[in-house]
C-alpha cells in the first residue's frame, strides 16, 4: 500500500527566526505546518488538532518540551514528538527517549536530518495506523461478530468459544453441513493467543483414506 509521506506538523520554538525558518522548509515539502513559541500555546494547539509530529526546543520561557512529551504520551500518544537542543548530551538524549520522543537532535538541524526524522515518525504511525485497520476488518470477519445468533444456545457457544480460546484444549465442532462449523472456527482462531499463525483449513472428505492419515500427522 502506497504510503502519503506529508502530514500535519507543529513547530514549537520562542526563535521566531528558527521557528519561521524550520515551518517554512517543513511547507515545502508539502507538510501542512503551524507554528507555536510556548509550551502552553503548543498544548492548546494539540488539543484543538491532532498533529501528527510535532517539533518542540526543549528550552521553552513557560516549560520545558519535556512537559509538552509527558503532556503527549497521557493525552496525543499517537502523536510522534521530536525534541531539539541547543545543548545535547548523551544522557539528555537517553532521557528523551525513555520517555517517549521520537527523537531527539541537536540544534541547529540540519534540514535533510530533520526531514528524514519527521518521514520516519510519519510512515510509523501510517504503519499503526493500517495494522489497527487490519485488526478490526479481521476482527469482523473472523471475530464472534461474524456469528449471528442471539439465542440462549448461541450466547453459550459464543462463552464457551472465549473461556477455552487460550487454552490447548483442542475443541471438536459439530454440526450439519451449512451450519457455520469453518466460520466457527476460524473464530476461535481468532479469539486465541494464535491467532498470528496460520489457520490451516484441510478437507478431510476429499482426501482418500490412505492419504488422510499422512496429511494430518505427516
Amino acid at each position: 500500500m502506497a504510503r502519503n509521506s506529508s502530514g500535519s506538523l507543529l513547530v514549537v520554538d520562542d526563535d521566531r527566526h528558527i521557528q519561521n525558518a524550520m515551518a517554512d522548509y517543513l511547507r515545502s515539502l508539502g507538510h501542512r505546518t503551524e507554528t507555536a513559541s510556548t509550551c502552553l500555546e503548543a498544548l492548546e494547539r494539540m488539543e484543538e488538532f491532532p498533529f501528527e509530529v510535532v517539533i518542540c526546543d526543549v528550552n521553552l520561557p513557560d516549560k520545558d518540551g519535556f512537559h509538552l512529551l509527558q503532556w503527549a504520551r497521557e493525552h496525543a500518544p499517537e502523536t510522534a514528538v521530536i525534541l531539539l537542543t541547543g545543548f545535547g548530551t548523551i544522557e539528555s538524549a537517553v532521557e528523551a527517549i525513555r520517555m517517549g520522543a521520537f527523537d531527539y537532535l541537536t540544534k541547529p538541524v540540519i534540514d535533510e536530518e530533520l526531514r528524514f526524522s519527521i518521514e520516519r515518525a510519519i510512515g510509523q504511525r501510517q504503519i499503526v495506523e493500517e495494522n489497527r485497520k487490519l485488526k478490526a476488518q479481521l476482527s469482523e470477519r473472523y471475530g464472534l461478530s461474524s456469528v449471528i445468533g442471539k439465542d440462549y444456545k448461541m450466547v453459550r457457544m459464543f462463552e464457551l468459544m472465549e473461556s477455552v480460546a487460550d487454552t490447548k484444549t483442542t475443541v471438536l465442532i459439530l454440526g450439519e453441513s451449512g451450519t457455520g462449523k469453518t466460520m466457527t472456527a476460524r473464530a476461535l482462531h481468532h479469539l486465541s493467543n494464535r491467532r498470528d499463525k496460520p489457520f490451516v483449513e484441510v478437507a478431510c472428505g476429499a482426501l482418500p483414506e490412505t492419504l488422510l492419515e499422512s496429511e494430518l500427522f505427516g
